[in-house]
């Protein structure tokens, strides 16, 4: 896999040979500089070298700017590809760009965050309200006793973040955990900064039991991360700070293993990448699709840590 950097955007690209390339697929992330979206890519040209006929193209910001996505879009609009999988950065912004893809005639999806009241015809991933009910359960089965926690965010206009959000908040009400104020913390899918918020909450708040990072963001900076559970490891393997994390890529799984996390709970952007060439196929085929396909999403703690980096 090849990756070029032109003008502040990465792109990735593998095609069948170009006699047999009927569709040119497009997936475009919210930021190449996160490492979730390399599986989506790898899923993506998987399927398309199994269908044969397609060519997968993997490209967006190489950070989390919704700007930058909205013109990656436009630009694909201009040069008329066959379909467009697009993880939204910003409801808004990328609801006009749908929009106008879908006024050029080029049918437009949704992975991993969605854009509901758009045009778009289907959404594929994780229903991420039930993501973040999931993460708060963990939190409640594994420290019922309560404290206070804090979570950490990506982007504030990701409707997906909002929805984990809103699901850690259900599952931890009327619990004895209380959020604390400045709860979520937005670090753009920037890892460093993640953990550097991870380090501010911690200090403003010395008593601070848990926090709950909704996407893997600061996992995603492993030796930062390390650095900060390494300074309150005592607190972690004592049971005082509890650190329930999301997503499921192999330096996440590492970490845990290692006793820098005390739970991760997994989504699947490799069947994500997957699942959006089969449905622009069915659409570009003029089949009906569903309109939501949920991936499911896997709970990962010390007792399966092993079996998963198998």
């Amino acid at each position: 896999m090849r990756k070029f950097l032109l003008a502040g955007i990465a792109v990735a690209m593998m095609a069948t040979p170009a006699f047999a390339a009927n569709y040119r697929f497009v997936i475009v992330p919210k930021a190449m500089n996160n490492p979730f979206f390399d599986f989506a890519r790898d899923g993506c040209l998987k399927r398309a070298k199994e269908l044969g006929n397609i060519e997968c193209i993997y490209k967006g910001p190489v950070e989390h700017e919704p700007a930058t996505q909205a013109q990656i879009i436009q630009d694909f609009v201009t040069q008329k590809v066959d379909g467009l999988a697009i993880s939204v950065a910003d409801v808004a912004a990328m609801t006009k760009s749908i929009e106008a893809a879908t006024a050029a005639g080029i049918p437009v999806i949704t992975f991993d965050a969605d854009a509901p009241g758009s045009k778009r015809i289907a959404y594929i991933g994780t229903n991420n309200k039930e993501f973040g009910v999931a993460l708060g359960k963990q939190l409640l089965k594994m420290r019922p006793d309560g404290g206070k926690y804090a979570m950490v965010s990506g982007g504030p206009g990701a409707k997906n973040l909002a929805e984990r959000v809103d699901g850690v908040r259900e599952a931890l009400k009327g619990s004895k955990w209380a959020e604390v104020a400045g709860s979520p913390t937005f670090c753009n899918d920037d890892p460093a900064l993640a953990v550097q918020q991870m380090t501010d909450m911690r200090t403003a708040t010395p008593d601070l039991a848990a926090i709950v990072p909704i996407g893997g963001w600061p996992m995603f900076a492993p030796e930062g991360f390390k650095a900060f559970a390494s300074r309150n490891k005592k607190d972690i393997d004592s049971g005082k700070f509890t650190l329930v994390v999301a997503d499921t890529l192999k330096m996440q799984l590492e970490l845990l293993r290692d006793g820098y996390a005390n739970a991760l709970v997994g989504q699947r952007p490799f069947e994500m990448g997957e699942k959006a060439m089969d449905t622009l196929l069915a659409i570009k085929k003029g089949e009906k699709v569903p309109e939501i396909v949920y991936t499911g999403l896997d709970l990962v703690t010390k007792d399966n840590v092993a079996q998963m980096l198998k």
